[in-house]
């Protein structure tokens, strides 16, 4: 398993367009300066009044895919 970390802020209104579905991912820069991308709906469980921010870690198994994506701590 691979555990990376990475900071967003997304307002409310840039939120909306995932959540209406035009943007169905999310490009985001690791700590370690990977370049990642993942399904803009694993968000929606983040998602307060004032958008989404903070830092988060996001693990990944041996193939790349998802298992768990979870707010950290600083």
């Amino acid at each position: 398993m691979k555990h990376l970390y990475f900071s967003l802020q997304i307002s409310p209104e840039e939120y909306l367009a995932y959540y209406q579905g035009t943007g169905n991912v999310v490009l985001a820069r690791t700590e370690d300066g990977k370049r990642l991308q993942f399904p803009a709906k694993e968000l929606r469980k983040f998602v307060s009044r004032s958008g989404i921010h903070g830092r988060f870690e996001i693990t990944l198994n041996d193939e790349h895919k998802l298992v768990e994506l979870r707010r950290a701590e600083y």
